[in-house]
């Protein structure tokens, strides 16, 4: 059973990183359109949350095959840009999830194995 999105978010950048964080914005996006463009992931989309006091500020909702994810995880340049991420932003990190008919797949996963 594998998963079909990633979130990759964050809080903030670190303070006196900001310019480093809007620089690697703009190459992450194509980056990603790149991606996009090579059918290597489904679509992607950003979202940034409404201040709210937590420490969940933003992310990059990437949607795709399984397998293809799992590849794309495993490249150098995945792994080069997450890890430019930590060195500029508060709380960065990727997770990996479901949507769509798999949250039913793991929803019946679930639900199998609670205790009777």
């Amino acid at each position: 059973m594998g998963s079909n999105v990633i979130v990759f978010g964050w809080n903030r950048s670190i303070p006196g990183r900001e310019k480093v964080s809007g620089q690697h914005f703009d190459e992450f996006v194509k980056y990603l359109v790149g991606l996009q463009q090579k059918a290597a992931i489904e679509s992607f989309e950003v979202v940034f949350l409404d201040t709210h006091g937590g420490d969940f500020n933003g992310f990059f909702l990437l949607k795709g095959e399984t397998a293809k994810l799992d590849a794309l995880v495993s490249t150098t340049e995945w792994t080069t840009h997450m890890t430019r991420a930590s060195l500029h932003l508060d709380g960065a990190g990727a997770i990996r999830g479901v949507t769509g008919r798999e949250v039913m797949e793991r929803m019946a996963l679930w639900t199998s194995v609670i205790p009777s």
